[in-house]
């Protein structure tokens, strides 16, 4: 099972250090290090464990460390920077396997430009040698980018002419839409395996400073200090400990404190339910830094965000993920007010990032995602996300035979109309009635309303609102049907419905992630007994069907 839980004291690939306003994260991978046997992490190659690691780290720089304002991210090893991902892992890996772990690897640099944006913690890359592949799309996911001019350190992508694959992890995107690279240097940047240097890197927009190797960590430094003079993060804030999680792992259940997962694993499907909170909001914010890692929304995050990853890699089959919730309505909504009146301070601001971030997690996992809204669930405000960003939901109207309980209501706050973006830049209720702003303001004047089964079908708010008498045999045959389908033909579907409107880079790394990357990770020209990933370090050529398909 892969674990994405770990503590700076277990880190393996990564030294984490700091200095005032300026903290370093320097890669040192153990080469024996792997997640799996079978392969070596040389030259500073990078499997999921080592980027399990960054993630982590990112979380606690951000969470832990309010003082650190700006982040250089660099290497610990002489005339190295990264080789990128590990091609002896991604040989041997399966093809599910491979394309989540370059899902993850985006999620993560989103989530460091997303700091750089959002949270005013700037990172940036001093690169002390050779940076290829992987590790320059990590490089990429930094503001500034600082590089030895000593006529041997490169960067390059050389998926193209040495693997027959693309850059997994937004490389390509990134180099026009993030850098602006012409396109013509573009093409040849991504078809060359030596890599670009020097004053070309430069002139290129590859990267954006040239220093003598031996001032390059000491100009890096002045750098970062001069991006955190500008930084609104606070240098005399207590940080929020993030204490391990409290969860058990069970053959078919995962529980946490606020969330469970059951797995059917005769239907493919996973029921993930989460539990409201049973306390009332803190008053102030003084009290949601005293409540910490406690505090039911950043509890749900790391959860929810745990669990995600979880089913993603450990349960491959499971095609289907079910969410309910359990718990009071009103009480979520107070939590809801409680963020957005806050919103202004540091760790609060931090929450709202990160359940934006783990709720951005649902689009682009491929898998069917129902919400089934009954009596006693709680879909209000953030916990309304979780049914908007399904692919289809049902609400029971009416109440349950031979139960006291009251009809279901879902109830819209203030959290839906901007605090939780997806990839699109636009709302889920803005991407759902993409183009229609009269009736976004019509369910604007509903908040704060509880809204009944036929009012939210109506609203267009859930797909079906099913009886009592229909309601088992709607769902039965709902999950019946989405087990019977291919589950390739439904990721390509899902990827294709869910991101209606404007076209962001995030959107555009992932819809080309899901269209490409998963194609030609499957052709023979890359995988085949003859394909660039076997024949890579053997010592001879591939061989390449030459159709264009």
């Amino acid at each position: 099972m892969i674990d994405f839980q770990t503590r700076p004291e277990h880190y393996r690939h990564w030294r984490l250090s700091y200095d005032g306003p300026v903290a370093t994260l320097a890669l040192d991978v153990a080469e024996d290090g792997g997640l799996f046997p079978g392969y070596e992490l040389k030259l500073n190659s990078y499997d999921l464990g080592v980027d399990i690691e960054l993630y982590d780290a990112m979380q606690r720089l951000r969470f832990e460390h309010p003082e650190v304002a700006a982040v250089v991210l660099t290497s610990a090893r002489e005339r190295v920077f990264c080789a990128g991902a590990n091609i002896r892992a991604l040989a041997a890996a399966s093809h599910p396997f491979k394309v989540n772990f370059c899902r993850f690897t985006n999620e993560t640099r989103i989530a460091i430009e997303d700091a750089s944006r959002y949270s005013g913690q700037i990172w940036l890359t001093a690169i002390n040698g050779s940076c290829a592949g992987g590790g320059y799309e990590m490089a990429l996911a930094t503001e500034h980018l600082l590089m030895a001019d000593d006529g041997a350190t490169e960067v390059s992508l050389p998926e193209i002419p040495l693997l027959a694959v693309l850059p997994g992890t937004g490389g390509l995107t990134r180099l026009i839409d993030k850098r602006k690279v012409r396109r013509d240097l573009a093409d040849f940047f991504s078809t060359t395996q030596e890599g670009v240097r020097g004053r070309r890197a430069v002139d290129w927009r590859l990267v954006d400073e040239l220093v003598p190797r031996t001032k390059l960590h000491d100009i890096a430094r002045q750098r970062a200090l001069e991006y955190a003079e500008k930084s609104p993060r606070p240098r005399d804030a207590r940080g929020c400990h993030m204490a391990p999680l409290d969860r058990q792992i069970e053959p078919d259940h995962v529980r946490y404190a606020n969330l469970t997962v059951e797995i059917d694993r005769a239907r493919g499907a996973a029921t993930i339910t989460v539990h409201g909170p049973i306390a009332p909001a803190p008053a102030d914010r003084a009290a949601i830094h005293a409540e910490g890692c406690r505090f039911w929304p950043l509890a749900l995050a790391r959860e929810l965000d745990d669990a995600i990853c979880h089913l993603r890699f450990n349960e491959e089959s499971v095609g289907t993920w079910i969410f309910r919730t359990v718990g009071d309505a009103r009480m979520v909504a107070a939590y809801d007010r409680a963020l957005l009146e806050n919103r202004d301070d540091w760790l609060v601001n931090e929450i709202v990032l990160y359940l934006k971030r783990t709720l951005a997690r649902l689009e682009v996992t491929s898998r069917s995602i129902f919400a089934l809204i009954e009596p006693g669930s709680c879909f209000a405000g953030t916990l309304l996300e979780l049914a908007l960003a399904a692919d289809r939901s049902w609400m029971l109207a009416g109440a349950r035979e031979g139960s006291e309980a009251p009809p279901a209501a879902i109830a819209l706050t203030e959290a839906n109309f901007g605090a939780y973006p997806t990839l699109n830049g636009l709302t889920r209720l803005a991407t759902r009635f993409i183009g229609d702003g009269a009736h976004l303001e019509r369910l604007r004047s509903k908040i704060g309303s509880e809204i009944e089964a036929e009012a939210a079908a109506a609203d267009g708010l859930v797909t079906f609102a099913p009886d009592d008498l229909d309601w088992d045999d709607e769902v039965r045959l709902a999950l019946e049907e989405r087990a019977s389908f291919s589950p390739d033909a439904l990721t390509g579907m899902e990827a294709s419905l869910r991101f209606a409107g404007p076209e962001t880079m995030e959107t555009r790394i992932f819809a080309r992630l899901s269209a490409w990357q998963n194609w030609i990770f499957q052709r023979p020209n890359a995988v085949g007994e003859t394909g660039a990933l076997k024949a890579y370090g053997a010592g001879k050529r591939a061989e390449f069907d030459r159709r264009r398909a």
